[in-house]
């Protein structure tokens, strides 16, 4: 369970329960994440598939620094929730950034990568698992 603010609209805030139903990715990354800059350009052309909703976990990192790099990089996100503490983070057993998950219609964590998402990552293993789900 989570509630944490958008990160570009910080009065607005989404729950674990606001996406239950269905299946989604949630992408943890910050701008100050070296390695998160390999996956970026994979993730943004994958958001433009429609495939399942990619939601940005931004960890530990500035709200104006996040949205600069959104701003420069691509935003493949159908919105960034802003852990700025990384508590949320830590629920979910981050250790480090960039990490991906994918989460089934009842919000249990069916896939964790740990490190940038590869073309053969989401080739293999994360759209064959998006389609066992029923996305």
């Amino acid at each position: 369970a989570f509630s944490l603010p958008s990160l570009d609209a910080p009065e607005q805030t989404i729950a674990a329960q606001d996406l239950r139903g269905k299946v989604w990715i949630l992408n943890v990354w910050a701008s100050w994440c070296v390695a998160c800059r390999i996956e970026h350009p994979l993730l943004v052309e994958f958001s433009k598939s429609g495939t399942v909703p990619i939601y940005g976990l931004n960890y530990k990192d500035s709200r104006a620094k996040a949205l600069g790099w959104l701003g420069n990089f691509g935003d493949p996100y159908l919105q960034s929730l802003s852990d700025t503490d990384g508590l949320v983070g830590i629920d979910f057993g981050v250790y480090g950034v960039p990490e991906t998950f994918v989460i089934d219609r009842e919000g249990v964590i069916r896939l964790k990568l740990t490190g940038p998402v590869t073309p053969e990552a989401l080739r293999d293993t994360v759209l064959p698992l998006i389609g066992k789900l029923g996305a």
